[in-house]
C-alpha cells in the first residue's frame, strides 16, 4: 500500500536541523531520532505535521528510503513575537501539579489550552514572580531535514478516522 489519505504510517527517522543567522546557515545539527525500537506514527492527513512533509512522503510505500528538507516556511514558519508572553508565576503552584525545579529557565512546561489539548511553553525567563514564557512550536524558524525509511503503512480503521489519531500499537491507547 502507498502512503495515501487516511493510512497509517510509520517511519524511522533522523531529523536535522538549522537556521539562517545574519545570511549564513548554520550547520544542520541532530534534534531526534526515531529508531526501529521507537518508531513514528501517524494518519496520513489528520497528522498536524505541516503540509509539505505530507506532500513529500505521499505515494511512497513500505521500505522505501527518503531525504528530503523542509525550509522555514515549509516547517512551522518565522517565530510569532505575539507568542512570547508573560505569566504570573503563582499560575505555575505545586497545587496545580508543578514543581519547582519544572520553573527553570530553558525547560518546556507541559500545558492545556481552554479546549483540553496539549501545548506547550519554554520558560525564556525567570523574573521572580513572573515567568517569561514563549509558545512558538520549539522547530519555529529552523530548516528541517530528515531522513528515514517508511516502515509501515496500513489502512486506519473506522475508529482511528472518527478520532483522528492512531490507535494500538504505536498509536495513542498503546
Amino acid at each position: 500500500m502507498n502512503i495515501q489519505a487516511n493510512a497509517v504510517v510509520g517511519l524511522t527517522y533522523e531529523l536535522q536541523v538549522s537556521k539562517l543567522e545574519d545570511e549564513i546557515e548554520s550547520a544542520p545539527f541532530s534534534v531526534e531520532i526515531r529508531d526501529e525500537e521507537d518508531p513514528f506514527y501517524f494518519l496520513f492527513g489528520q497528522s498536524g505535521l505541516p503540509e509539505k512533509f505530507e506532500e513529500l512522503l505521499q505515494g511512497k510505500k513500505e521500505g522505501d528510503d527518503f531525504t528530503f528538507t523542509l525550509s522555514v516556511e515549509e516547517a512551522y514558519g518565522e517565530p510569532d513575537e505575539d507568542l512570547v508572553i508573560t505569566l504570573p508565576k503563582e499560575q505555575f503552584s505545586k497545587e496545580r501539579g508543578f514543581s519547582e525545579d519544572m520553573l527553570e529557565e530553558g525547560n518546556f512546561l507541559p500545558l492545556m489550552d481552554e479546549n483540553g489539548y496539549s501545548m506547550q511553553a519554554k520558560i525564556l525567563k525567570n523574573l521572580g514572580d513572573q515567568l517569561l514564557l514563549d509558545f512558538n512550536h520549539p522547530l519555529v524558524g529552523f530548516d528541517l531535514h530528515f531522513e528515514g525509511k517508511v516502515l509501515e503503512v496500513r489502512e486506519a480503521t473506522k475508529e482511528e478516522l472518527t478520532h483522528g489519531h492512531v490507535h494500538g500499537k504505536h498509536g495513542e491507547h498503546e
